[in-house]
């Protein structure tokens, strides 16, 4: 896993959740972002599996504490 989170991830989080992507990194986790809920993570993945091509299974979601894991899982 490379050491900086990937732009195209973190545009399409910021586009999702609302925010600035240049204010994320790898650590950004839930508690840092107000907007990070339940239906918006639904809607992160969805915007995720569309954009990347990849489908993710319930483990790789439910792994996820940290903006670094949903990079891990997407192989970047």
């Amino acid at each position: 896993m490379s050491d900086t989170l990937n732009t195209d991830l973190a545009n399409t989080f910021a586009d999702i959740m609302d925010c600035a992507a240049d204010g994320l990194s790898l650590a950004t986790t839930a508690d840092d972002v107000p907007e990070w809920d339940s239906l918006s993570n639904v809607r992160l993945v969805m915007a995720l599996e569309r954009e990347f091509n990849v489908q993710f299974s319930n483990d790789d979601i439910a792994g996820w504490t940290c903006l670094g894991d949903i990079q891990t899982s997407l192989k970047l």
